[in-house]
């Protein structure tokens, strides 16, 4: 069946930068957008950023915009996100999403945890 696994996530300190990445795979990588999604306790999953199959344009949440960057590699059915100047409200778990609206089709990943503390 169709499979997001995401990695990258990790512990890192104030300011610190992360590289999250996301293997797809069993299904057609190119038909469909791409979102990380994020959801820290207690709070909503939140959309982050994403990424559109058609033209690679990109999309932020106000808070991560100019920190944040969202990529893909179609070649390697690889989604990521490059996170800079973290902050400890970037805690949470991330999520990527695969999304083809028009037919809908909808899938996640497990999730990774990134923690950003001193």
């Amino acid at each position: 069946q169709v499979q997001l696994v995401e990695s990258g996530g990790g512990l890192v300190q104030p300011g610190g930068s992360l590289r999250l990445s996301c293997a797809a795979s069993r299904f057609t990588f190119t038909y469909f957008t791409m979102n990380w999604y994020r959801q820290a306790p207690g709070n909503e999953r939140e959309l982050v950023a994403s990424i559109t199959n058609a033209d690679d344009s990109t999309n932020y949440a106000d808070s991560v915009k100019g920190r944040f960057t969202i990529s893909r590699d179609n070649a390697r059915n690889t989604l990521y996100l490059q996170m800079n100047s973290l902050k400890p409200e970037d805690t949470a778990v991330y999520y990527c999403n695969a999304r083809w609206s028009t037919m809908g089709r909808d899938y996640w990943g497990q999730g990774t945890q990134v923690t950003v503390s001193s």
